[in-house]
């Protein structure tokens, strides 16, 4: 069976970064900036996101488009006889299953939270009217699991259409208009009175903001975003370096979705911290900025229904970008190890995917006794634990050590391959770092996740 290719190198692009584009940028990022001193993080994080993220997309994307097969089988390809490389190709696969089983449901919460803005429930609500809505919505098994269940249906059939006419064109016009809808979003809310004090909070350098979090914490927490923004470790990127041609070098490639994932992430910052502000409410982190303050700003502002709305549709796309790709990605690996046809492997997938999400869409519901971790943790703990502290950093572990190891596929390759094209070459500098320092600062995230 021929390999399908991407028409452009646009959709490439788009598709790449709206797979790193996930929740965790709009939840995540913008708090750190401001808890961890506004612009000095910013500059830590992108001296990470140069130092470690890039690098370790740029071997993803090699790997991918030398084997031009998917993670499950692109180890067979480089790999020599008798190796075990390939035993990360299943553990990726079932790492993209992991991931989905809690992403489905998160989408579903940016869906329902998109219509009922446009309904109109939360008009008039407070802090606490609208977290007994979070909480309502939470309990009711028949809400989690249906719009879990349309995110996996819906997501699956932008699949089965197919690669071209499927993935890569609903992601060119669902991430055109994601950016277009933050644009309008920070302009509105830097526009907002009072909006600047937010502005001065999230943008300028606090060295005491620094000192209070000390400096080692700053560090860690801009490694580790730098690191977990990108979606790499798990073979997502691998599956589109397979997906194009070869006449552009893949460092640039790395450069311009790494640039569009942190715009996405800059960019929420001027979207919240302004707003928050302007409205005298505390910025959060997490679900509970998403769900309840920034639904409760929105009921203060004047035609907070259409901001609310336009808010929540930008993350729908920015969740439902991560799951296409990610849908891609299980679709495509179930493919080469069965031989199976596009649509034949996307029906297995979408009963997989949806059966095996019931777990964590139930699990603030009818199964909220089971505590997979102990304590009040949920199945959403457990698979999150999993992706982020264990399959994603060793992914890039192993990622690294066989692209710069002789026992692996080793650099001379890593580079042919990387450097093939017109665009940026992989600099002769970069060996010594991504053989020696990369491995002790991946090594680094792993041991702090599991603490």
């Amino acid at each position: 069976m021929e390999r399908e290719h991407l028409g452009s190198r646009l959709g490439f692009i788009l598709i790449s970064a709206g797979c790193a584009i996930g929740i965790g940028n709009v939840w995540k990022f913008p708090w750190l900036t401001g808890q961890y001193g506004g612009g000095a993080f910013v500059l830590i994080y992108i001296f990470f996101l140069i130092l470690l993220g890039i690098p370790v997309m740029t071997m993803e994307f090699s790997i991918g488009r030398a084997a031009q097969k998917s993670p499950v089988k692109m180890y067979q390809a480089l790999e020599r006889p008798g190796q075990k490389w390939h035993i990360h190709g299943l553990v990726s696969l079932i790492g993209n299953y992991l991931l989905m089983m809690f992403y489905t449901t998160v989408a579903g919460w940016m869906l329902q939270y998109f219509v009922e803005m446009l309904r109109g429930t939360f008009d008039g609500l407070d802090t606490t009217a609208v977290k007994s809505y979070f909480d309502s919505m939470l309990l009711s098994p028949a809400k989690q699991v249906g719009y879990m269940a349309v995110v996996v249906v819906v997501g699956f059939a932008v699949i089965a259409i197919g690669l071209q006419k499927g993935l890569e064109n609903v992601s060119k016009v669902m991430m055109s208009a994601l950016l277009i809808i933050m644009v309008v979003l920070a302009v509105n809310s830097i526009m907002t009175p009072g909006g600047g004090e937010g502005l001065a909070f999230y943008l300028k350098p606090n060295i005491a903001e620094i000192e209070k979090a000390g400096l080692l914490n700053v560090i860690v927490a801009a490694m580790n975003q730098a690191f977990f923004t990108l979606s790499i470790g798990m073979g997502s990127m691998a599956i589109f370096g397979s997906y194009i041609g070869k006449d552009r070098t893949l460092l640039g490639e790395a450069v311009s979705v790494s640039v569009l994932d942190t715009f996405v992430a800059f960019t929420s910052g001027l979207i919240i911290f302004p707003a928050c502000f302007a409205y005298g409410v505390q910025p959060d982190s997490g679900p509970s900025l998403i769900f309840i303050t920034l639904p409760n700003i929105f009921n203060h502002m004047p035609a907070g229904r259409i901001w609310g709305a336009l808010f929540f549709l930008f993350m729908t796309f920015a969740a439902f970008s991560t799951v296409l790709a990610v849908f891609e990605n299980i679709n495509a690996m179930l493919m080469d190890l069965t031989g199976w046809g596009r649509k034949r492997a996307v029906l297995f997938c979408l009963i997989t995917v949806f059966l095996l999400s019931l777990p964590c869409a139930l699990g603030s519901n009818v199964l909220s006794g089971i505590h997979p971790m102990g304590g009040s943790s949920s199945f959403m703990d457990l698979e999150d634990f999993l992706v982020s502290n264990l399959i994603l950093p060793i992914g890039a572990f192993i990622y690294i050590l066989f692209c710069t190891r002789r026992f692996g596929w080793g650099w001379d390759n890593f580079t042919a391959e990387a450097n093939t094209g017109k665009g940026m070459k992989v600099p002769a500098f970069l060996k010594p770092i991504c053989t020696w320092i990369l491995p002790v600062l991946v090594a680094a995230i792993i041991l702090l996740g599991l603490i």
